[in-house]
């Protein structure tokens, strides 16, 4: 089940998918909205016969110093990053646990950062999130555990990664005054990482596949770093 707010986006990935020989379903869904959980949770057990697997991936990015960030700007980033968190959890697990609508147990990867573990300068909006994701998969993760859920949970830590949203991150040093332009901001950053080079969107896809199989059987309420070493440093 493919979700996501841009509702064209998650109709083409899935006919992409299929045409690969896949079986895949979409529905669109605003992360922070609880009604919207409840209807792609019973949806998803419906549509594909049962629910093993959370991987909760929305996230917005704000950057900027903090003495400049606005209340507003702050509350909307938690809104997206962290009660998607909480509400994907929540009813996910409710089907999930047993006596629940799928009932088999099951796996949720929640998506973090490094900014949730390190601090970075520009970052302290989006690492605060960060921050709160790691911490309530931990929560999460025992409590589950302690009550017979049969359901582990444990949180991906990317560093900087090819994406889009990876870019900001230079464009915010030149903002905030860390680097006089956008190759030097690169360098800087590079300079963080000791393999020297900025992650593929592949790599985190591949830890999340790992923790979502029965590979990871024995793995709840860890920390999985995606960071080329920047962590270790």
């Amino acid at each position: 089940m493919i979700t996501d707010i841009d509702l064209a986006g998650c109709e083409k990935l899935s006919e992409e998918l299929n045409s690969e020989g896949h079986t895949t379903f979409f529905s669109q869904l605003e992360v922070s909205d609880e009604r919207a959980w409840q209807r792609v949770v019973l949806e998803t057990v419906i549509k594909c016969s049962g629910l093993d697997v959370l991987v909760n991936n929305a996230g917005i990015y704000t950057g900027g110093v903090l003495v400049d960030n606005t209340l507003e700007a702050v509350r909307e980033v938690h809104k997206v990053n962290v009660d998607s968190v909480f509400l994907g959890m929540k009813h996910t697990a409710a089907a999930m646990k047993p006596g629940g609508s799928a009932g088999n147990g099951g796996s949720i990867v929640n998506l973090s950062s490094v900014a949730g573990i390190i601090g970075v300068p520009g970052h302290s909006a989006y690492g605060s999130t960060k921050g709160a994701v790691r911490s309530y998969s931990r929560h999460a993760a025992v409590e589950f555990a302690g009550l017979g859920y049969g359901i582990r949970v444990n949180s991906v830590h990317p560093g900087l990664i090819n994406t889009q949203m990876g870019a900001k991150v230079f464009d915010d040093f030149v903002d905030i005054g860390l680097a006089p332009h956008l190759e030097e901001a690169k360098q800087a950053v590079l300079q963080m990482i000791p393999m020297a080079k900025f992650g593929l969107v592949q790599d985190v896809a591949n830890m999340v596949r790992f923790l979502a199989s029965d590979e990871a059987q024995y793995c709840t309420g860890a920390e999985f770093v995606v960071d080329g070493g920047m962590t270790a440093s």
